[in-house]
């Protein structure tokens, strides 16, 4: 791992991002797509917009719900979890 590689959590996997990478950023670039589930019919979502302005990417960091992941920056062991519906 070179020092521009964070290791962070996503569903208890092991992901690696880089420096100053968002957490949708860091995702979608090992392959995941789905960040979370609707509360009705339980419809995939993942990043959409990119810039926060929409609520597709929504996550659960480190036990808090709601979490836009196109925004937030991935920090060392962080914990990201798939949120289904409007909370975890």
């Amino acid at each position: 791992m070179s020092p521009a590689e964070i290791k962070f959590y996503f569903d208890d996997q092991e992901v690696i991002g880089l420096t100053g990478q968002s957490v949708g950023a860091a995702l979608l670039a090992n392959g995941d797509r789905i960040l979370r589930k609707t509360r009705f019919n339980e419809k995939a979502r993942g990043v959409f917009c990119g810039i926060g302005v929409c609520f597709d990417c929504l996550v659960v960091i480190d036990g808090l719900a709601n979490q836009r992941a196109c925004i937030t920056e991935i920090k060392a062991g962080m914990k990201v979890q798939t949120q289904a519906g409007a909370d975890a």
